[in-house]
């Protein structure tokens, strides 16, 4: 069992440097490095990477906080002079997501890039940038789960309980090699087939990982990340069924390939 060592990495000229922030920026980073690492593969510009990145990063953590405050409304409304203080935590993926791919997908069209081939290389990215970016939330000792006896247990408040945060990250690397391996195995069927896979099997461990936590963002009596980890999944399900119908090669060209 292990224990966070506590919300504070550092402090300059006064200033506390957060944990949380480090762990932040630095799952951006290696996200933008292995997007731009990998652009030229994807016969993509790496430039195109950076500035996407520029402009989504920034939409992303405001969405991030938005749609927190927006959910934890009945307390910022009592305290509003903490809606932008982003150094204690207070961000929700979901929002960061929604924001984030809704201005790249803006952008790509300003620029008029292929948007399927852009979300796909970005979406391990993503993924490995969530895997890093979690342990804020150990150091914070927030987005926990109930309490366990499992020897993997995080102490919080003098309690073990489920270290929610660890099986996120967890999750989310191997869904990132997964999607880089898949990638360049050259079984892609068509565009957005590797973001489609990264949002759904997002989403499925998404689901079943917050009905461990006890401090979710509620939608009344649902959890909010279930309610739209579900969706999302279905979504994806019915999408990806879609396309691979329309890119599968019907009956009679299978059997005149057979032939030849």
């Amino acid at each position: 069992m292990i224990t966070s060592p506590g919300r504070v990495a550092f402090t300059v000229f006064g200033l506390d440097v957060m944990w949380y922030g480090i762990m932040i920026a630095s799952g951006m980073l290696a996200a933008v490095g292995l997007a731009y690492y990998r652009a030229p593969g994807a016969g993509l510009e790496q430039d195109r990477i950076v500035d996407i990145a520029l402009y989504c990063i920034p939409a992303g953590a405001l969405g991030a906080r938005i749609y927190y405050v927006i959910f934890e409304w009945s307390y910022y409304m009592a305290h509003p002079d903490k809606i932008l203080n982003f150094r204690s935590g207070g961000l929700a993926i979901h929002g960061g997501l929604i924001f984030g791919i809704a201005l790249g997908i803006y952008l790509s069209r300003r620029w008029k890039l292929n948007i399927p081939r852009y979300i796909d290389l970005v979406a391990p990215s993503v993924a490995l940038g969530q895997a890093i970016g979690r342990w804020g939330n150990f150091f914070n000792s927030e987005a926990h789960g109930r309490p366990t006896d499992l020897p993997w247990a995080v102490i919080v408040n003098d309690v073990p309980v489920h270290p929610t945060f660890l099986y996120e990250s967890v999750w989310c690397l191997l869904l990132c090699i997964f999607l880089v391996l898949y990638d360049r195995s050259g079984r892609k069927k068509f565009d957005g087939q590797i973001f489609l896979m990264y949002a759904g099997l997002y989403s499925a461990e998404r689901f079943f990982v917050e009905g461990l936590r006890t401090d979710s963002l509620m939608l009344g009596p649902f959890r909010q990340a279930q309610v739209l980890s579900a969706a999302v999944m279905m979504l994806c399900l019915i999408v990806y069924g879609i396309r691979i119908r329309k890119t599968a090669p019907s009956d009679r060209e299978q059997e005149k390939e057979n032939e030849n």
